[in-house]
């Protein structure tokens, strides 16, 4: 692609440039990114990954791909500022937590559009990631996005109805394994351990635990029941997350973002 424009210079924008960039996947002179207000993260972003900065509209009409990462509830208004100089054969990919297509092509109009949730892990690469398509993006586009992401992780295409969940699960899955570190810190700290030795730890227990996912069929009850010996440490510390439901917990964790995507879709 010869332009790629980000509107909105987050966190996500960063590891999807971060990401492209380090895999070779776009060339940084083809990317440009926009944001509202703050000029210093622009700046920022530009001097570290040696992109553009969009100067002014009329790169738009020209521009093969434009990126919408802004937070969600300052879509609309991006959009109406975007609108009117895109050009016709623009496409657009979406990162917007829970703003439908439907909603995109009432803004932009009748053009291809893809929706995908990422999650932050795109910066090394390892990004899980879900898409969805509407009935203008071609073949070769279909094609190109798919090869995009998974050259900064695993992409699964699904329904447009899916991708809530898919946020809830894998786009915020970063952040519940990250306070899931912070707790073993601070149980760590209980005994004496310093932050620094609980981290490495259980950043190769967690590596560890899901490279032994990865590498075959085996249920992860099955696993953990491998670990799990009969009256040991480990069923006393299963035990004490049964009694604080931590089973539900998780659940009512991934219903309520599930939830508030919806919302978001809805406006809310």
């Amino acid at each position: 692609m010869q332009k790629i424009i980000f509107i909105g210079a987050g966190s996500m924008a960063e590891a999807l440039i971060h990401g492209w960039i380090n895999k070779n996947v776009v060339n940084p002179h083809a990317l440009f990114i926009s944001n509202r207000s703050n000029k210093e993260r622009l700046q920022e972003l530009a001097e570290s990954y040696n992109v553009n900065l969009l100067e002014d509209n009329t790169h738009f009409k020209n521009a093969d791909l434009v990126i919408l990462a802004v937070k969600p509830k300052d879509a609309r208004a991006a959009m109406e500022v975007i609108a009117p100089f895109l050009g016709a054969e623009t496409a657009i990919l979406s990162v917007l937590a829970g703003v439908s297509i439907e909603t995109i092509e009432q803004y932009l109009g009748n053009r291809p559009i893809a929706r995908v949730m990422p999650n932050t892990s795109a910066t090394i690469g390892m990004s899980a990631s879900g898409i969805a398509f509407n009935q203008h993006v071609t073949d070769i586009q279909h094609a190109l996005y798919i090869q995009m992401l998974e050259a900064i992780g695993i992409v699964i295409e699904v329904e447009e109805e899916k991708l809530h969940a898919v946020t809830a699960l894998s786009g915020s899955g970063p952040a519940y394994l990250y306070y899931l570190v912070e707790a073993f810190e601070r149980a760590g700290a209980e005994f004496g351990l310093s932050k620094e030795i609980v981290r490495e730890l259980m950043v190769q227990t967690i590596a560890g635990s899901a490279e032994m996912l990865k590498s075959g069929n085996v249920e992860p009850a099955i696993l953990r029941r491998k670990v799990t010996s009969p009256g040991g440490t480990t069923e006393a510390g299963i035990k004490a997350l049964e009694s604080m439901s931590f089973n539900e917990a998780i659940v009512n964790c991934v219903r309520s973002a599930e939830n508030r995507s919806r919302e978001l879709a809805r406006g809310e």
